[in-house]
């Protein structure tokens, strides 16, 4: 019952009565059967009633079970959404241009709106961090766990010059004790101040430097959400349209994975998708650096299709990148 409420509210916008659920379905039960049944998952929280002489619509909760336990098969359909890609390909060299046009083409076999984000390198732990004093520049290399070096040049104050010996020495001892590349900034000497403030700077701002170079994301079809009755009046959009805005790789973060690859709702992390649903699926480079592939959309979404498309270009993304 839950089902066929779900399927026929998705095609039609328009709340579940128990005539037409025995209507289109063929149900073999009454009417006044099928009432008392879509009455019961009402109480269970799975159906509720926008007015109280309306149908049915699903809730967020009778979506979350319709996605884990009642979703069919994918339609064959989403095949020619692979071969489309296959051929796309291979007629684009920069990643972005290659991001944008897998996005668009989601976003015309969905309707909703895609968002792909750049791969994120993983996370690696400082291992080792090596001082050179050249005159009045000193060199650091910071060495990580992914067996990759990193070497800032940074200006050196002449008083900055007797503490480096030393700053090297309890850089080493926080990484022995810290075992995860962190370094306690709190605990430096204060006779270590000058050159500590240095490189606490100059190491956090690369960190900085690299994270935002490698975030973003590129994403299609906001005039699709626009368009949904869901977000007909601009207060209940306008938080999503600052998000997209200004930080859109926000929609699907790296450290959230209770969604199972999909958040529907108020489950999602961020206050901006209370009136949507995320689905979602990750990509891999050839460097083990991570992408997210990501339709949004209302509640109200075809959820065997969209999951079915995100995880093909997924895949395709990590075999052309691979």
């Amino acid at each position: 019952m839950l089902r066929a409420t779900v399927h026929h509210y998705v095609d039609t916008i328009e709340p579940v009565s128990s005539k037409t659920l025995v209507r289109r379905f063929s149900l073999d039960a009454s009417s006044s059967t099928v009432r008392s049944d879509m009455g019961a998952l009402e109480e269970k929280g799975f159906l509720t009633q926008p007015h109280a002489s309306a149908g049915r619509i699903p809730s967020p909760q009778g979506y979350r079970h319709y996605v884990d336990c009642l979703l069919p098969p994918p339609s064959p359909v989403a095949q020619h959404l692979e071969n489309e890609l296959t051929n796309l390909s291979l007629k684009w060299a920069a990643l972005d241009d290659l991001l944008w046009q897998v996005a668009r083409r989601l976003t015309d076999f969905t309707g909703l709106m895609s968002l792909i984000t750049r791969p994120i390198r993983q996370r690696s732990n400082l291992e080792e961090v090596r001082l050179v004093q050249s005159g009045d520049r000193l060199l650091v290399m910071l060495v990580q766990s992914s067996n990759s070096a990193t070497n800032l040049n940074i200006r050196l104050p002449h008083e900055a010059a007797r503490e480096i010996e030393a700053i090297e020495v309890w850089i080493r001892k926080q990484l022995a004790q810290s075992g995860d590349g962190t370094l306690d900034w709190s605990t430096l000497p204060p006779q270590l101040h000058l050159s500590g403030s240095l490189l606490k700077d100059a190491i956090q701002s690369h960190g900085n430097s690299m994270a935002l170079a490698e975030s973003g994301a590129v994403f299609h079809g906001m005039s699709r959400l626009v368009s949904e009755p869901e977000f007909s009046h601009s207060n209940s959009f306008r938080p999503l349209l600052e998000l997209m805005d200004s930080t859109p790789i926000a929609v699907v973060p790296m450290a959230e994975n209770k969604c199972k690859g999909v958040w529907i709702g108020s489950e999602h992390p961020h206050q901006a998708l209370v009136d949507c649903s995320v689905v979602q699926a990750e990509y891999r480079s050839s460097s083990n650096s991570i992408g997210k592939v990501a339709l949004i959309g209302p509640m109200r979404m075809a959820y065997a299709t969209s999951i079915s498309a995100v995880k093909r270009v997924a895949a395709h993304l990590d075999r052309v990148l691979s």
